[in-house]
């Protein structure tokens, strides 16, 4: 028998305290509290941000922050090589596997750590490059989508849908070393789950305010709708640097009396107003899975999102627990039908509600646990965990 795994070093560009933190984050930081609460030592290396010490433990994790968006891969990979020498911030961790989170852009934790390592991809990012500029769009592609692959082509490989191993697969990946370990969810406050619906329609959206977010086709999908139904409103939880765009984009459709925008909340405000809403709206251009649907859906809230998106494909069973379209005008007719039927609506919601019992966290620690132990012992595993 194999000896356990007792420690992992997770690397990622934020933690889920970091104000643009979302949903990948989360990912990482809930599999390794369950970790920890199993006795693995969990060590998360990440950036710094406004008034986060360099150091703390979050729910048994163990956090060393350092270095901003871009300045926190030098930092990373400066703390392990000095590691595997004694120095340094890591110099007391000593990983049997350690997670290199890939957000477009790896750590290169393999240089350090080699085939020790396995490589957490949420999705691909080739629809987002461009906001980087052309020289950075076309850098950052390079890396993800030649030097990465070419670089780990020893290395195990985890990604959270079925469609994200797809694209990594034509990335050139092989597809023996391709995990999949689906999200799990946070229970819902249990008090939020029995608050009525909304007198009038309501429809909310829950996402970091960025561009391949895509809440303008939100906005537009209310202006449209809302002559034909005047008493519709928006919710918008979530913040981002792309958020005063959307406001000044709410302004000239002339609908800013008509969305609500939160900004970050508490996890409170959010399930209360997931209750609150008729439908979750996730227009996003590129998901790895879709955290915010499986929350929607623990409230009976059906999401309608885009088929193009890659994870939506599985964490929305389209006509089932949602709707999944093509384009904008989809999603406008397809919000039309879910605000206007409401047998429809109900339906979706039920069976929505339903499928969000089958996903948790400890499910996802436990594959995950897998994972590391297979890397750990040299194997490879594939598929969904």
């Amino acid at each position: 028998m194999s000896a356990p795994v007792r420690s992992v070093l997770l690397l990622c560009w934020r933690d889920t305290g970091h104000p643009q933190g979302g949903g990948s984050e989360t990912y990482l930081q809930r599999i390794g509290a369950q970790l920890a609460a199993d006795g693995v030592r969990v060590t998360l290396r990440t950036a710094r941000y406004r008034g986060a010490p360099r150091r703390e433990t979050v729910d048994g994790v163990h956090i060393s922050r350092a270095g901003g968006r871009h300045s926190v891969y030098v930092w990373a990979g400066l703390a392990m090589v000095l590691a595997r020498i004694g120095l340094g911030p890591l110099r007391r961790v000593r990983p049997d596997v350690v997670v290199d989170t890939q957000n477009g852009v790896p750590f290169m934790a393999r240089l350090a750590y080699g085939r020790r390592v396995a490589v957490l991809v949420h999705h691909c990012h080739r629809e987002q490059w461009p906001v980087a500029g052309p020289l950075m769009s076309r850098l950052g592609w390079f890396v993800e989508s030649t030097l990465s692959p070419r670089a780990h082509r020893r290395n195990q490989y985890v990604t959270v849908s079925l469609p994200s191993a797809r694209d990594l697969t034509d990335l050139g990946v092989d597809a023996a070393r391709v995990a999949v370990v689906r999200n799990g969810v946070d229970a819902a406050p249990p008090h939020t789950l029995t608050a009525e619906r909304a007198g009038q329609p309501r429809v909310v959206v829950l996402s970091r305010l960025v561009p391949h977010k895509q809440i303008e086709d939100a906005l537009d999908a209310v202006a449209a709708l809302r002559p034909r139904l005047p008493h519709l409103h928006l919710d918008i939880l979530g913040d981002g640097w792309w958020r005063q765009r959307l406001v000044e984009h709410a302004a000239h459709l002339g609908i800013a009396d008509a969305v609500t925008f939160h900004g970050h909340v508490d996890d409170h405000t959010k399930h209360a107003a997931l209750q609150h809403a008729w439908v979750h709206v996730l227009p996003s251009r590129k998901e790895g899975w879709g955290l915010a649907v499986i929350e929607a859906a623990q409230h009976g809230v059906p999401t309608i999102g885009y088929r193009h998106s890659g994870g939506l494909v599985d964490s929305v069973v389209d006509g089932v627990t949602g709707l999944l379209v093509d384009d904008l005008t989809g999603l406008v007719d397809g919000l039309d039908r879910l605000l206007t039927d409401p047998v429809l609506r109900d339906q979706l919601g039920t069976k929505a509600q339903t499928r969000s019992g089958e996903f948790s966290w400890r499910q996802s620690a436990d594959a995950m646990h897998e994972v590391l132990h297979a890397v750990r012992d040299g194997r490879m595993v594939s598929g969904l965990v």
